[in-house]
């Protein structure tokens, strides 16, 4: 079990206090998951973070949430 889960709502990681998801879950997540799985999880992260944190930037958001992805 990781220690860099996210901590709701402005979606900090748990383990680094770094935006979530941090460098290191990324990592995990990509070791964890495979592509398609991964990607609709991320995906429903930034629907919930979209959510939490009306006030940050869509754009902004999305690159954080899903633009990592391979």
């Amino acid at each position: 079990m990781t220690t860099h889960a996210p901590v709701r709502p402005l979606w900090l990681c748990e383990g680094c206090d770094r935006p979530w998801p941090c460098v290191t879950r990324r990592a995990e997540l990509l070791t964890e998951h495979e592509r398609v799985p991964l990607a609709y999880y991320v995906s429903l992260c930034l629907i919930s973070a979209g959510q939490d944190m009306s006030w940050a930037p869509p754009d902004v958001l999305r690159r954080r949430f899903i633009g990592w992805l391979p």
